[in-house]
């Protein structure tokens, strides 16, 4: 996952810092110290790295931090801008010509970075803005690159020019051009030829074809988890034939995030979108404030968002939220849910966009085994219709046919069926355990607390006794989950939030 190891450091130094009631330069000079360490361990360019650390004391260290309420949380939102700086500040949009105007991209890079798979990408990307992709094989070196880009051509519903192997890339370049003022197309995607390294071959192809036909951007594709060679390649590349832009692809394998950090400063060029996944559909436009957030283990809600709105089927979701209310939500709708986080990338790439969980997100994701997930799935197939709908008639006979069909233990789906039972002690000892250690408060006489369900008013009410003999001193709401999280979790569930009661606010 992108950043894991640098936002688990930079926690631990944030956590120390709003651990102090005043700050000290020395307290700031050891917590940069720390962060120093951090950046150049994600493999972050060490000219940037020193920049870096010296912008932020500079600021840290100001009297209005120093003699703030909470200069601790002042020093994050220093770190936070500082890394929006130097990762662009502002996002960078693809510059389209008006209308039916063609605009042409000329995607370089080094063989292995996936650059074939991104030129598909983002066709797909532009495809879904309206406009109308041509790509075209250029790659006539690299064995299967031209029929490669057909395939992936073909599932993103875009065409692919291809003159074969034995025309040269300047020539297919031409031809594709006049091809797509022929045919009304108003963006070319030109896949030029990769190298296993830089040689000056690769660099005179890419300049014939720039003089050959006119190039309004050309995008250079790296591999993120080659860390600082990234960035080396990025500023070859610029010097030699010259790059508007850069996407950095394998986002999602590495740990570090250093070439994310170090482009923008060492070649002066933004980052466009960055590949997180190997879908088709996983390329992200680059948002260097939502970058610095997800770093900093702020979360991404804004992105978050995006990915429901563009996966998420909005009568659908009506539909299951009407279910949720009327208590009919079953098997079915449960199936329909986890198909949806997987098309929203995971549970770790929806758990990383959620502000609050930060480091908790290894904990979770060690709690929900995706083998499992797949076991469930397999269950629930396994079912009738009315099985799923109805999980109240769920049988032993049942239950084992169930079991054989999925190629499970009978125990499994017992498991699958009674884990709402389970996940009741769970819950109600953890908030035993917050009563007691975080609000001192063992019979929560003084909190407050809200439940929420899905599926099952019954099941809900009975839990609701259960706590409240628990904490018989305790105010306790209950009303439906909301839409937003009830799609994605499923039948049987329940949540708590508690929170001690403030008196000025009840007078």
């Amino acid at each position: 996952m992108a950043f894991e190891s640098l936002t688990d450091k930079l926690q631990n130094v944030f956590k120390k810092l709003k651990g102090k009631g005043r700050l000290t330069e020395a307290d700031v000079k050891v917590a940069l110290k720390e962060v120093k360490m951090a950046l150049l361990e994600a493999d972050v360019n060490f000219k940037v790295v020193k920049q870096f650390t010296k912008s932020v004391q500079e600021k840290a260290i100001g009297q209005d931090v120093m003699n703030g309420l909470n200069p601790g949380q002042m020093v994050i939102k220093i770190v936070n801008d500082e890394l929006v700086k130097l990762m662009g500040s502002e996002t960078t949009e693809l510059p389209l010509r008006p209308g039916n105007e063609i605009t042409v991209f000329m995607m370089a890079g080094l063989q292995g970075a996936g650059k074939t798979t991104t030129v598909a990408k983002l066709a797909g990307k532009l495809k879904s803005k309206g406009k109308k992709p041509l790509l075209v094989a250029c790659d006539v070196y690299r064995p299967a690159a031209i029929t490669q880009l057909q395939v992936n051509g073909e599932k993103q519903g875009v065409e692919v020019f291809a003159m074969g192997d034995k025309q040269s890339p300047v020539d297919i370049a031409k031809a594709a051009y006049e091809h797509a003022k022929k045919e009304k197309y108003n963006v070319v995607i030109l896949d030029t030829a990769g190298r296993l390294h830089i040689d000056e071959d690769m660099m005179q192809e890419l300049a014939n074809i720039k003089e050959a036909i006119s190039v309004d951007q050309t995008v250079l594709v790296v591999d993120a988890m080659t860390g600082q060679d990234a960035v080396n390649v990025a500023e070859t590349f610029g010097e030699k034939v010259g790059i508007d832009g850069v996407i950095l692809t394998k986002m999602d394998g590495d740990a570090r995030g250093g070439a994310a950090l170090s482009i923008k400063a060492i070649t002066g060029k933004s980052i466009l979108f960055v590949g997180m996944g190997e879908k088709l559909s996983d390329l992200e436009q680059f948002y260097p404030d939502r970058m610095a957030s997800r770093i900093l283990g702020m979360g991404d809600v804004m992105s978050l968002i995006e990915k429901a709105q563009a996966n998420i089927d909005e009568e659908k979701a009506k539909e299951m939220e009407q279910k949720f209310r009327k208590n009919s939500f079953g098997f079915d709708d449960y199936l329909e849910s986890m198909n949806q986080m997987k098309n929203m990338g995971g549970i770790s790439s929806v758990l990383n966009m959620i502000p609050g969980i930060g480091g908790q997100v290894k904990d979770i994701e060690n709690m929900v085994d995706e083998k499992d997930m797949a076991r469930k799935e397999a269950m629930i197939l396994s079912m009738t219709p009315r099985e799923r709908s109805h999980p109240e008639i769920l049988t032993p006979q049942r239950k084992a046919r169930i079991a054989k069909g999925a190629g499970v233990d009978v125990a499994e789906v017992n498991r699958l069926v009674k884990q709402f039972e389970q996940a009741k002690k769970m819950m109600i000892d953890a908030m035993r355990n917050d009563f007691d250690h975080r609000f001192n408060d063992p019979e929560g006489k003084n909190m407050y607390l809200e439940m929420a369900y899905t599926h099952n008013l019954e099941d809900a009410e009975a839990f609701k006794k259960e706590v409240q003999a628990e904490f018989p001193g305790m105010e306790i709401v209950l009303n439906p989950l909301s839409l937003s999280v009830s799609c994605h979790i499923g039948p049987g569930a329940l949540a708590v939030a508690c929170s001690k009661k403030i008196p000025e606010l009840l007078e």
